[in-house]
């Protein structure tokens, strides 16, 4: 049985509960969830929300901070990328990858 991407039917916002359980810390990310729409799917586990050309070099968007781990009810382990300036920057579902 072939494992399908989540590209049609995930709405970032699905991550907001879990994301106020689990990373307390983070306020800003709830609302930034709401904010940041379907974004780009790089792969069937990575939906990109800022472009990674040129990663952490002067004058990229991706200025990579830390990751926020999540532990989802649906979509299994979630891994949120965290830019510098309280961005988020993708999301990696974990169990999407294969092997």
């Amino acid at each position: 049985m072939k494992k399908r991407d989540l590209s049609e039917g995930f709405e970032p916002m699905m991550l907001i509960e879990a994301v106020r359980e689990q990373a307390r810390e983070f306020s800003w990310l709830p609302d930034a969830l709401m904010k940041c729409g379907r974004g780009e799917w790089e792969s069937r586990a990575y939906v990109a929300y800022v472009s990674q050309s040129n990663p952490n070099q002067p004058g990229s968007d991706w200025q990579f901070e830390t990751n926020v781990l999540l532990f989802h009810d649906k979509f299994g382990m979630v891994v949120l990328d965290i830019l510098k300036g309280n961005r988020l920057g993708g999301i990696e579902f974990v169990d999407k990858i294969e092997a």
